[in-house]
C-alpha cells in the first residue's frame, strides 16, 4: 500500500503508533546491550577477571578496526538484498537470536589462565559486534526507508531514541540490583545471568520490530558498483561531518560511563549504601543520565521544528561538555547537585542522538538526490559504527589511562591513579565533545535545503514510477 501511493505522487502513507513503537523497540535491544556493556564490560575484565586495564583497551580498538570493515560491507550487502520482507527486514529475524547468544558468552570468562582469558574476551567480543552489525546497520537502514518523509522520519526516530534512553534507565535503575540478586556474592557470575535476561529480551524486540515495520521506499532495479558507492559516500562532507560528532558524543558518554564505578569506589569512597530506595551512588548516576537523555528526546522532537538539526547537535555538545565540567568540580559528597548536573549530560545527549540519527536518513536521502544511488544501509552503516567506535574509545580511554597512571585493582590508590580516574571521567570526556562541535559547523543540509531535496526526489520517483 505504502508503494503504490509513493508510486502515484501522493502524500506520504502516515506513519502508525503501533508501527513507530515497534520500530522503537528494536533500539531498546540495542540500547540494553550497548548500555550494558557500557557500564559493565570494561569493570568486569579488569577488576573482576584480572586482565590488565591496557590489555582489554587495546581489544577494544583492534576490534573497531574489523568494524571498520564490517559496518559498511554489512550497508553495501543489506542494500542489496531482495527478498519478500524488503532489504532490511529480513535481517532483524535472521540475527536476532545470535545477537543475544554472543552478548552472553562475552561475560562467560571461563577460569584460565590471563592469556587464554584475554584470547576469550578478544573471540567473543568481536563476534557478538559483528553480530551486531548484522542486525543495527539494516536496522538503522530500515528508518531510512520506512518513509520518503523527513517529518515522519523524524518522529519515528523519537520514539527510537525514547527507548534507546529507556534502555538506559532500565539499566542505571535495575542493573546492579539484577547482579546482586541474581550472582549473589558472586558478581561476574551475576553480570552473565543479567546479561542473559537482556539476551531473552533482546529476542523479542527484534522479533517485534520485523513483524511490525514496512518499507515504504521501492528499491532501485539495481545498485551502483561497490566501489563507486564508497567514493561517493567519501566525498559526501555532511556525511563526515555527522560521523566525526556522533563518534565523538558517544565517546564522551561511553568513557564517564567505563569510568563510574572506579570513580564512585576509589574516588567518592562509596560503599555501596542505596542513597534511594535500593539505588546506590552509581545506580543514580546512570538512572540520571537516562533519565536526561529521555528529556532531551521529548525537546528535540519540539525544537527540531524551530530549529536547524546541525545547531541543536552544537548546542547538545557545548551543554554535555559544560556540565560534566560542573559535575566535576562539585564537592565529592553533593549527591544531589551531582545528580541534577548528570541529568543535563543526558539531555545534552538525548538531543545529540535523535539529531544525529534522523541527520544520517536525511543525508541518504542527499545522496539519492545529488548522486542518483540509493545506497541508505551504506550511508547509515556510519551510525552503528559511529556509536560502536564512540564506545570502543570511551571504554579503551580509561584502560590506557588507569594503566598509565598507576591503577591496581582492589587496593589503596596513588594520588596518581586518583587523578587518571578524574582524567578518564571527567576532564577528556568534557575535551572530546568540543572537535564535535566544530566539525558540524561543516554541515550545510538545513531545513529549506531538505525541503527541496525531498520535493526534487518525490517528483523523480514518480516519474520513474509511471
Amino acid at each position: 500500500m505504502g508503494q503504490s501511493r509513493l508510486a502515484q505522487g501522493t502524500a506520504p502513507e502516515p506513519i502508525g503508533l503501533k508501527e513507530k513503537l515497534g520500530y522503537g523497540l528494536g533500539d531498546l535491544a540495542s540500547g540494553l546491550y550497548l548500555n550494558f556493556f557500557g557500564v559493565f564490560l570494561f569493570y568486569y575484565y579488569v577488576d573482576l577477571v584480572g586482565l590488565a586495564p591496557a590489555a582489554i583497551g587495546l581489544m577494544l580498538l583492534i576490534t573497531k578496526a574489523i568494524d571498520a570493515l564490517t559496518d559498511p560491507m554489512m550497508g553495501l550487502i543489506a542494500d542489496r538484498t531482495r527478498s519478500r520482507w524488503g532489504r532490511y527486514r529480513p535481517w532483524l529475524l535472521y540475527g536476532a537470536a545470535p545477537f543475544g547468544l554472543f552478548g552472553i558468552m562475552v561475560f562467560a570468562v571461563p577460569d584460565w589462565g590471563p592469556g587464554a582469558m584475554l584470547a576469550w574476551a578478544y573471540v567473543t567480543y568481536s563476534l557478538a559486534m559483528l553480530v551486531y552489525t548484522m542486525v543495527n546497520v539494516p536496522y538503522g537502514a530500515l528508518l531510512g526507508v520506512i518513509s520518503p518523509s523527513a517529518a515522519q522520519r523524524g518522529s519515528v526516530t523519537a520514539w527510537r531514541m525514547f527507548f534507546s534512553a529507556l534502555s538506559g534507565i532500565l539499566i542505571g535503575v535495575l542493573g546492579t540490583a539484577m547482579i546482586r540478586a541474581l550472582g549473589g556474592s558472586d558478581e561476574a557470575q551475576g553480570i552473565m545471568l543479567t546479561m542473559a535476561v537482556i539476551a531473552g529480551l533482546s529476542f523479542f524486540c527484534l522479533l517485534t520490530t520485523f513483524a511490525t515495520t514496512q518499507e515504504r521506499i521501492v528499491p532501485a532495479a539495481e545498485n551502483g558498483s561497490v566501489r563507486g558507492d564508497i567514493g561517493t559516500l567519501l566525498r559526501t562532507g555532511p556525511w563526515l561531518a555527522v560521523a566525526v560528532a556522533a563518534v565523538l558524543g558517544v565517546t564522551a558518554i561511553a568513557s564517564r560511563q567505563a569510568s563510574a564505578l572506579f570513580f564512585f569506589e576509589y574516588v567518592a569512597g562509596d560503599d555501596g549504601t542505596p542513597v534511594i530506595g535500593f539505588l546506590d551512588r552509581p545506580a543514580l548516576f546512570l538512572s540520571a543520565l537516562a533519565l536526561g537523555q529521555v528529556s532531551g528526546v521529548i525537546l528535540a522532537s519540539f525544537l527540531q521544528r524551530r530549529f536547524d538539526k546541525a545547531r541543536l547537535v552544537m548546542a547538545a555538545g557545548l551543554l554535555k561538555a559544560g556540565a560534566i565540567l560542573l559535575f566535576h568540580v562539585l564537592p565529592l559528597d553533593a549527591v544531589w547537585p551531582q545528580t541534577l548536573v548528570q541529568l543535563l549530560v543526558g539531555v545534552g545527549f538525548g538531543i545529540l542522538m535523535v539529531m544525529a540519527f534522523a541527520m544520517f536518513t536525511d543525508i541518504a536521502e542527499y545522496v539519492d538526490w545529488r548522486a542518483n544511488k540509493q545506497m541508505t544501509g551504506l550511508v547509515v552503516s556510519a551510525s552503528i559504527f559511529a556509536v560502536k567506535a564512540g564506545v570502543a574509545l570511551g571504554l579503551a580511554l580509561p584502560g590506557f589511562v588507569l594503566q598509565q597512571t598507576g591503577f591496581v585493582a582492589g587496593t589503596e590508590q596513588t594520588p596518581a591513579a586518583l587523578t587518571g580516574i578524574n582524567l578518564a571521567f571527567a576532564l577528556v570526556p568534557a575535551a572530546v565533545l568540543l572537535p564535535g562541535v566544530v566539525a558540524m559547523g561543516f554541515y550545510r543540509i538545513d531545513r529549506s535545503a531538505l525541503a527541496r531535496i525531498e520535493a526534487e526526489l518525490a517528483q523523480r520517483r514518480s516519474q520513474a514510477a509511471g
